[in-house]
């Protein structure tokens, strides 16, 4: 078999990454996956250059790891700390003028910061959600003249669903830089 016909290699994840417990509490449970997506994220973008990581998918699209990652910053920002806790703090990345902002990258950019501030993000969001049951209401609004308030076990859920959504994304994008795939 020829190096070009051959199966690109299988990228077995980390040790820290897994599952919750099959009998855990709902808490728990909501919890558990939600780590394990952000887990899968990070994983994802382990040992790739700042370059690979600013690497579009492909034209038109902008989206990388790197723009997943900060796209995530935001995410957790607008959920645990503007909605859950009330405390707009404004995006980090998105703007009026760009709100595509996350996924625009500059040779400027890195991964040290990227993945430092996604998580100071999460470390937040655990903080924050850890102050509040799973009923209970969260304390801001999504969008200005919305009055809807979300209860934090809406809040992981959708997360659970955002991050999985992405880490689809960032299946492919890993596969098109150098082959990778996993579990």
């Amino acid at each position: 078999m020829t190096a070009e016909s051959q199966a690109p290699a299988e990228d077995h994840a980390p040790a820290d990454r897994h599952c919750p417990d099959l009998t855990v509490g709902e808490r728990a449970m909501l919890e558990g996956w939600l780590e394990y997506h952000r887990r899968t994220l990070a994983w994802k973008c382990e040992d790739l250059t700042d370059e690979q990581l600013r690497t579009a998918s492909v034209p038109p699209s902008d989206l990388s790891l790197m723009g997943l990652v900060r796209h995530m910053s935001d995410v957790e920002r607008s959920w645990f700390r503007k909605v859950l806790a009330g405390d707009d703090q404004g995006w980090i990345y998105w703007s009026d003028e760009d709100p595509d902002g996350d996924l625009h990258l500059t040779e400027a950019d890195t991964w040290k910061d990227a993945y430092a501030v996604w998580q100071a993000e999460i470390a937040t969001a655990r903080t924050n959600a850890a102050r509040f049951e799973l009923d209970d209401l969260g304390l801001g609004k999504r969008r200005p003249n919305n009055e809807e308030r979300y209860s934090l076990r809406w809040i992981y859920t959708h997360m659970i669903e955002e991050y999985a959504r992405h880490n689809g994304h960032a299946d492919l994008l890993r596969e098109r830089i150098d082959g990778r795939t996993g579990e």
